[in-house]
């Protein structure tokens, strides 16, 4: 799958991988997530937050653990 919406830029949020190059970083957005399990809400908090860019989000965070997780073992 292609993760079109997240970026990564060296001058922006320390180089962490973001949402479309705005100020949420897929740390944040996974965060974001515990912190308001009711989506409605969230976009209530995060107008500019699209369901796509969760979606996104949580499959970089799960590809990242999973390859930290392989070279672990």
């Amino acid at each position: 799958m292609k993760l079109d919406r997240i970026t990564s830029n060296p001058n922006r949020m320390n180089g962490q991988p973001s949402i479309r190059n705005l100020r949420l970083t897929v740390r944040r957005v996974i965060e974001l997530l515990v912190t308001y399990p009711n989506r409605e809400e969230l976009r209530q908090e995060f107008p500019e937050l699209e369901d796509e860019d969760i979606h996104q989000a949580l499959i970089f965070a799960s590809s990242y653990l999973s390859d930290r997780y392989s070279c672990e073992s």
